[in-house]
């Protein structure tokens, strides 16, 4: 393994966890621009970054590990998915543990860290919050691993430089039956995983439909800062397995030095331009009612479902 794969994979965690704040600000400064408003600008969220680590961090009285733990677990799990997952090439220092189960077992420790802590404040919303998620997370995980199976069964692994490598080299099967349920399925417990339109609104504290925001409420400066990154980051990286799914198209497959960056740079646009369609979606849409989302999370686990049993039948397996 040359310098050229580390570099990939220095690169992926570098773009994600310093653009995950610059992303999450273009999304917001396009939808204030469509619905008509000025914007805080896009480097705003950094600029909070800035301001929460200046301020005094505040635990509650009675706090324990959960509760200091919470913010560290969701930002690391989600740095550690940006060096696993191939966004910018295939040949990493770390492309065989790439594997999907890992991926998915690693947002789930981040979205369990959040909860516990929501739980050990020992409040009615964060016990509500708490609740929330793990009600969506109950849904969402099984979702995602029948569509990480549906994928798998053409490659004949769970790895995702496998199955990156193989739709990069066959582009047929981006284009079938069984790949686009799964990725339309992807996509739906996407926007349930990072609370985003319409199953939670990001820009609302109302306590009757919160659920991330519930978790949070108590955390305070640098802890709050750390929680606020975690969240965007975890918006980065979703949308970037996203895209090497979905659009693999330019993800290095070598180890020379060229290709790796125009695969890092073919990742940042892919991302933004998913962010930004994703930010337009967001204003003509509205937050569904809580005890409605099951039913929508249910209905991503039928395409799910669906796209396994499409893909066992076009493989004759």
């Amino acid at each position: 393994m040359n310098g050229a794969g580390t570099a990939a994979m220095a690169g992926q965690v570098v773009l994600v966890t310093g653009g995950a704040p610059l992303l999450t600000g273009l999304m917001r400064q396009t939808r204030a621009v469509l619905e008509g408003r000025a914007g805080a600008g896009i480097a705003q969220p950094w600029r909070d970054v800035r301001k929460l680590l200046r301020k005094q961090p505040v635990s509650p009285a009675g706090t324990g590990p959960a509760f200091r733990a919470g913010p560290l677990l969701p930002a690391v799990t989600a740095a550690v998915i940006a060096a696993l997952v191939p966004m910018a090439s295939t040949v990493t220092p770390v492309s065989g543990s790439a594997d999907l189960i890992v991926v998915v077992a690693l947002l789930a420790l981040g979205t369990v860290a959040l909860a516990l802590a929501g739980l050990d404040t020992g409040t009615a919303f964060g016990g509500m919050g708490a609740s929330r998620e793990m009600t969506v997370a109950a849904l969402v995980e099984p979702t995602i691993l029948l569509a990480a199976l549906a994928l798998s069964v053409p490659s004949g692994s769970t790895n995702l430089a496998h199955i990156v490598g193989d739709r990069i080299h066959d582009p047929v099967r981006l284009a079938s039956p069984s790949g686009l349920l799964a990725i339309v399925a992807l996509a739906v417990v996407t926007l349930a995983e990072t609370g985003r339109l319409p199953v939670d609104n990001p820009s609302t504290h109302l306590e009757l439909t919160m659920i991330h925001e519930a978790m949070v409420l108590e955390y305070a400066g640098p802890d709050l800062a750390l929680v606020e990154l975690g969240a965007q980051m975890r918006l980065a990286v979703l949308l970037g397995l996203l895209a090497s799914l979905a659009a693999p198209w330019g993800i290095a497959t070598t180890t020379a030095p060229g290709a790796v960056v125009i695969g890092l740079v073919l990742f940042a646009v892919k991302v933004v331009v998913l962010g930004t369609g994703l930010a337009v979606a967001e204003v003509f849409w509205a937050k569904v009612r809580l005890f409605r989302v099951p039913e929508l999370l249910a209905g991503s686990f039928l395409l799910a479902l669906l796209s396994v049993t499409a893909s066992y039948f076009l493989t004759g397996e």
